[in-house]
């Protein structure tokens, strides 16, 4: 499979996020239906501010897959430590190993990075199942309100929700 990860261009910024609002509700309606508590923002399950934090405080690529957006991914990188913020591949172009590709890529472009991480929704079995099984990362932590992500303040509308943070450490 061969994608191409291509800098995020200021004039693709909005249809960027709302492709990427469209592949997460896309994982929530597949796994609840119309409506679930853990959706941010009226009907999206990840809300239009915390794309664009993301993207400003990360760097943001477009996936190419035979001349066509096929999704995109962000990421944050502090020293040998690399944190993917976001990775979607359009719902319409699942199961075609783009995804796999892109992380692939990204492994590559970043070859100082020891450790990555990156945190998916308990219901998001897909995900789950994609870094787990696809692309080595391992569970390393489950937040719920027993242990909610130290991230979060009290004030945050998601505390409580139920996460998986993964690992995976470079060799």
């Amino acid at each position: 499979m061969m994608v191409e990860l291509i800098l995020l261009q200021p004039d693709d910024r909005e249809r960027f996020i709302k492709d990427n609002q469209w592949a997460f509700k896309y994982g929530a309606l597949e796994e609840f239906g119309k409506r679930n508590d853990q959706f941010e923002e009226g009907d999206e399950i990840i809300a239009r501010q915390t794309i664009e934090n993301c993207i400003d405080q990360g760097t943001a690529y477009r996936i190419w897959q035979n001349g066509q957006k096929a999704g995109g991914a962000v990421v944050n990188i502090k020293g040998d430590h690399g944190s993917l913020e976001l990775l979607f591949v359009n719902p319409t172009m699942h199961s075609h190993g783009i995804g796999k590709a892109a992380w692939r890529a990204i492994e590559q472009m970043y070859p100082k990075v020891k450790v990555w991480e990156t945190i998916t929704p308990y219901f998001e079995t897909r995900n789950i199942h994609f870094y787990v099984n696809k692309c080595g990362f391992k569970i390393v932590e489950f937040y719920n309100p027993r242990h909610p992500d130290p991230s979060w303040s009290a004030a945050d509308d998601q505390v409580g929700w139920l996460d998986f943070r993964f690992e995976k450490r470079m060799e």
